[in-house]
């Protein structure tokens, strides 16, 4: 399945489990499948609690108004889940930074 995905261009980030074959991953995609849960916890307060779902809006404006009043509601959150690197984890992540080109 991965290999189907990754010809039509997308690219399928997963844990590896005991029936899968080993696949490089990318240093970042690692980093990122380590912090999957609190991903996961920002996008579940961001519907429930911020009230951001996909609703039907009748105007564009509607759409733009109610995303941004969710996202400044998560913002006066007292207690957001944040990430937290360790010193390597930066160092690393810096090193990907300096390398990867921008595109501009």
């Amino acid at each position: 399945m991965f290999g189907i995905l990754w010809d039509q261009g997308l690219q399928l980030i997963t844990t590896l489990r005991k029936n899968m074959k080993p696949q490089l991953l990318p240093l970042w995609d690692k980093l990122m499948l380590r912090k999957r849960s609190l991903i996961e916890t920002v996008n579940d307060q961001l519907k429930k609690i911020s009230q951001i779902e996909h609703i039907r809006h009748r105007n564009a404006d509607n759409w733009m108004v109610n995303l941004v009043s969710g996202l400044i509601s998560y913002t006066w959150q007292d207690k957001k889940p944040s990430l937290q690197f360790t010193d390597e984890e930066k160092v690393q992540l810096q090193r990907i930074n300096s390398e990867t080109p921008l595109i501009c």
